[in-house]
């Protein structure tokens, strides 16, 4: 946590609860969601208006798909314990045949886990995504298109660009998303861009469409216009 969150247990709690004080009105199924990992002063209003939209589901259960900042990694990996804790408490790690490896390190699985905590869910699937091609993107949407639970995707946009050049990139990735349009792959700006592959092959496999919800970026929590980090939060 650290950096990233508070570790007071019940200051975070009232945070988190306050980003979940928005009014959504989306009544489609939601499937997933795709939410920035920067700390929660930055992007956590953007992300837990996200969140929100699982507060009804049933099945409390979660996949996180996220990119690797700190291990060269090819492929997906998974966590090599069987818990997961945070100031809330221990979360259950599904088993899976995907590799392990200590992972605990890894802030944009880390940063999710809080609000999935105090959505209920009592289980996840972290997933590390580390470099792969299309075909390695379609072989993981296949392997987890069956979870019966809901799907998170971490990835902050682009990086240390102005204010306005960082707008026009950050909708271009956006688009590139809602249309599933593989053919613009190498115009996505993103941390997470391997992850938001797997998300592109699990909607086409599953004839679902990204849809934004908000786009922010650092300039508009810190009015710093130089050099900000986009955030965008996206339901699928």
């Amino acid at each position: 946590m650290g950096q990233w969150y508070t570790s007071d247990r019940v200051e975070l709690g009232n945070i988190i609860d306050k980003y979940f004080s928005a009014k959504l009105d989306i009544r489609e199924d939601v499937h997933g969601i795709v939410v920035p990992h920067a700390g929660y002063d930055y992007s956590g209003e953007i992300a837990g208006n996200a969140f929100l939209l699982l507060k009804n589901l049933k099945a409390k259960k979660a996949i996180i798909l996220a990119p690797s900042h700190y291990i060269p990694l090819q492929g997906a990996v998974t966590h090599d314990k069987r818990w997961r804790a945070t100031v809330f408490g221990k979360i259950k790690i599904i088993e899976s045949s995907f590799k392990r490896i200590d992972i605990s390190g890894e802030h944009a699985i880390d940063n999710q886990i809080p609000f999935l905590q105090r959505l209920g869910f009592g289980e996840i699937l972290p997933l590390m995504i580390g470099q792969i091609d299309l075909n390695g993107a379609r072989e993981i949407a296949e392997k987890i298109k069956d979870f019966k639970g809901v799907f998170i995707v971490s990835s902050d946009l682009s990086h240390f660009l102005s204010y306005e050049k960082a707008v026009k990139k950050d909708k271009e990735t956006i688009k590139i998303l809602e249309d599933l349009d593989f053919s613009k792959l190498e115009k996505m700006d993103a941390c997470g861009q391997f992850p938001l592959m797997v998300l592109m092959e699990l909607c086409k496999i599953k004839k679902w469409r990204p849809k934004l919800i908000e786009y922010k970026n650092s300039g508009d929590i810190t009015g710093e216009r130089e050099s900000v980090v986009g955030y965008a939060s996206i339901r699928f």
